[in-house]
């Protein structure tokens, strides 16, 4: 990437200032590396989370990315997803990302807790890739109050999760992020 090229997508994209931790494939960390290095090319292997969302009902919250993420923009995720930085758990992270994304607070569940870790690679067109140690974070929301983040979030949607994983056809007019179909992949194996 040519310094021109890097400059803009650092106007565009403010987190690719940032590190993510690489990782091997039994994730230990091997250090940090650029965000948008980890994401472009052939990438780079890094830690990353997901979070399913859950009500007391038992209703997964899918999040639709907003238009300007660079990579699944406007896919549905379930729920949020990001990487822990250098010195942070996963957990952490999660419970940031809930609150920069959502406006879900700590004071709104008590059971956040990592339920799996799968590593997965897949490409986004020409645009970039995925390359991660993925961890499955769950929680569930005893307050369901949202505040969500337009610069994150343009969808939201309650559905019953095992009625999702059950009937794919019937939910596919909702583009899924890879690494939540993996993650509920995985759950009902």
């Amino acid at each position: 990437m040519s310094d021109t090229q890097a400059s803009q997508a650092t106007e565009l994209h403010k987190n690719a200032e940032q590190d993510v931790i690489a990782v091997d494939s039994d994730d230990n960390a091997e250090g940090t590396v650029n965000r948008l290095d980890a994401h472009t090319g052939d990438g780079i292997r890094h830690r990353a989370f997901t979070c399913l969302v859950f009500n007391e009902e038992g209703q997964l919250l899918l999040a639709q990315r907003a238009p300007n993420k660079r990579l699944w923009d406007t896919h549905w995720d379930g729920t949020v997803a990001s990487h822990p930085v250098e010195g942070q758990t996963q957990e952490e992270a999660t419970e940031e990302r809930l609150e920069e994304e959502l406006g879900i607070t700590p004071d709104q569940y008590s059971d956040l807790r990592v339920t799996d870790k799968f590593e997965y690679k897949r490409y986004y067109g020409n645009s970039g890739l995925e390359w991660e140690v993925c961890a499955v974070l769950k929680v569930t929301l005893e307050d369901t109050s949202l505040d969500p983040d337009e610069d994150e979030i343009a969808g939201m949607l309650w559905v019953d999760y095992e009625h999702l994983n059950d009937h794919p056809k019937w939910y596919r007019q909702l583009r899924l992020c890879p690494w939540f179909e993996i993650a509920m992949r995985r759950d009902f194996e």
